[in-house]
């Protein structure tokens, strides 16, 4: 397992991190008998010290805490009772991304001086292993910069002479981004090992790097806006960033090793993404295990813990199997679920019914159904997914089935708190394809063969009817930007339902954080519908759940609401290191 799993002397040595950039990042050697003088004597003891930055992919999580896939709400795709606030509201004394991200640069740069004098490494050996440092060099500034704008560029392992960026201003975060697309360059270049392996960094994990980076800086510095406290949009700039995009997802859909899994859901719920169906489409994931690293995502999703669930806004933008938006399809928009009489003590412990939305997801994409139950889930009419367990509640009653597995069965779930061994995509081909079409697009030159080529395949899977480079137009489009390009956000947010965090930064890149105001959107805190008939003749409903006038579940809690400021698209920097560093800056607004 040495490709995914952390061996005990490697992680000692990589402890040895910064806290803050002025103060930690100064060490030299690390205080332990562990020094870059001794340790980096060979190839095996390189690799087990890269090996640190997979922690950096947090999948599903690690044991109790929270992973990347259905935990964030900061969205429109998702809502607990009440609302998810933006992640910061106020200037703090710290922030995880800002020490973090500069620790593993750190760690990377420590690796970038030490491998050239290694004399036992072959120069192919050397510039694999520096593409890989340099590949996550890359990746934690592009962590920063889409985190806080300006920051600083730091290439070495620094010491007290390097006062410039201890105790300089900020750096511009078109320059710093510059320098990371020649970081991507190197790697792409240089990394050569593992080739096929789908749980090691190689050549084709550095290009869907590569791929993503580059679709968001090119998309951010065509929509920003200098009235936002941002720089003005760059054409140019953005047409140079789509394009690298555009190529380093040509290379991985080139490559014959990578297809569509058939199955949407088997990419979500396998219990070995190295097998089966999914696999082929596989380009990084994380993998679990019993007795190495297990998640407990599924105990949220199936537990007795509330879900955070699929808003009304969300449910409403998967398409009909026509192909047809909401508002242009000809087929039955109802979206009302049906009473169902079942036995007390299968799916409920008690009460004898359920509401059963399985006929109105047959009529929406089956990525929907996929998705969530097929049953409502609201608050006092709980449900059982399987006939062993707690009941599950859910906010919106659209309730997150989307990783669970028959595989790994109710009862052995509610034993193990913490203990699912699903393995978590980390990048995967139909995220290359949705770049892909993406990139096209927002350079104005995609054909219907680039549509067939990456939109299509994700329908085909499902059997929806193809993306053309004409689609009606959509009343519901509220971006201002052309229908095709809306069609693919919508394939975007539709395929990418509760993953990796997605729609937040793509929403960012947009330029459309505003769509998260709550009080201008109200479908973001509404969800499933129940009708006044059912809610008024259910007390235990009526006890724990609220419905508007037009009886669709009212997520808000009492509150208004969470609203939109120009600020959130930077967050402020930790006062503790303006504390340190008075020439560091503060973000707009902040």
């Amino acid at each position: 397992m040495k490709k995914y799993l952390i061996i005990s002397l490697a992680l000692i040595f990589a402890l040895v991190s910064c806290k803050k950039i002025n103060e930690d990042i100064l060490n030299g050697d690390p205080y332990t008998s562990f020094t870059k003088s001794n340790y980096f004597t060979s190839e095996k003891n390189v690799e087990l010290f890269a090996n640190y930055f997979y922690n950096d992919f947090a999948g599903y999580g690690n044991s109790g805490s929270y992973g990347v896939y259905y935990f964030p709400t900061l969205n429109d795709n998702q809502t607990p009772t009440g609302y998810t606030e933006w992640s910061f509201t106020s200037v703090t004394a710290n922030n995880s991304t800002w020490n973090d991200s500069y620790t593993n640069i750190r760690r990377a740069n420590t690796l970038i001086e030490a491998i050239p004098g290694i004399s036992s490494m072959s120069e192919s050996a050397k510039n694999n292993w520096l593409g890989v440092a340099r590949l996550f060099r890359a990746w934690y500034h592009y962590k920063l910069v889409r985190t806080f704008g300006d920051c600083y560029w730091v290439d070495k392992v620094l010491d007290t002479s390097d006062e410039d960026v201890l105790y300089g201003p900020r750096q511009d975060r078109d320059a710093v981004m510059d320098k990371v697309l020649e970081d991507l360059n190197f790697a792409v270049g240089h990394i050569t090992m593992n080739g096929g392996s789908r749980t090691a960094i190689n050549n084709m994990v550095a290009q869907a790097m590569k791929s993503e980076i580059c679709l968001y800086e090119g998309t951010f510095c065509k929509y920003r806006s200098a009235a936002d406290g941002q720089k003005a949009a760059d054409a140019t700039r953005a047409n140079a960033f789509l394009t690298e995009s555009k190529h380093a997802s040509q290379a991985i859909m080139s490559n014959a090793e990578y297809g569509v899994s058939a199955s949407y859901r088997a990419i979500y719920n396998s219990l070995d993404l190295s097998k089966g169906e999914a696999a082929k489409e596989m380009i990084l994931y994380k993998k679990y295990q019993t007795g190495a690293l297990t998640h407990s995502l599924i105990d949220y999703t199936c537990g007795s813990t509330q879900q955070n669930g699929l808003t009304k806004d969300a449910f409403d933008a998967y398409l009909f199997t026509d192909g047809e938006c909401l508002a242009n399809t000809t087929m039955d928009k109802n979206d009302h679920g049906v009473k169902k009489s079942i036995t007390p003590g299968t799916y409920r412990d008690e009460g004898n019914y359920v509401l059963d939305i399985s006929g109105v997801l047959a009529t929406r994409d089956p990525r929907l159904a996929e998705s969530v139950d097929n049953v409502l889930l609201p608050p006092g009419l709980g449900y059982r997914r399987y006939q062993l367990g707690a009941e599950s509640t859910c906010s919106t009653g659209y309730g997150v089935q989307k990783f669970d597995t028959p595989l790994f069965t109710d009862a052995n779930l509610r034993n193990s708190i913490g203990g699912a061994e699903t393995d978590a995509p980390i990048f995967w081909l139909s995220t290359i394809l949705l770049n892909y079409a993406e990139a096209c697009a927002e350079l104005g030159s995609i054909s219907q063969d680039d549509l067939d080529a990456s939109i299509n395949r994700l329908r085909s899977r499902v059997n929806m009817p193809k993306l053309t480079t004409a689609p009606k137009a959509d009343p519901a489009n509220n971006m201002g930007v052309s229908n095709l390009i809306w069609e693919i956000r919508r394939e975007r947010r539709v395929e990418l339902m509760f993953d990796n965090d997605d729609r937040y930064w793509s929403l960012i890149r947009w330029h459309q954080l505003d769509k998260l105001d709550q009080t201008l959107y109200p479908n973001l805190r509404k969800g499933g519908w129940i009708g006044t008939e059912i809610y008024n003749a259910d007390a235990g409903l009526k006890d724990k759940t609220t419905i508007d006038a037009n009886g669709y579940i009212d997520c808000s809690n009492g509150t208004t609401g969470r609203k939109y400021d120009k600020k959130y698209y930077l967050a402020p920097i930790p006062s503790g290191q303006a504390t340190l560093n008075p020439q560091i800056g503060q973000n707009p607004g902040w």
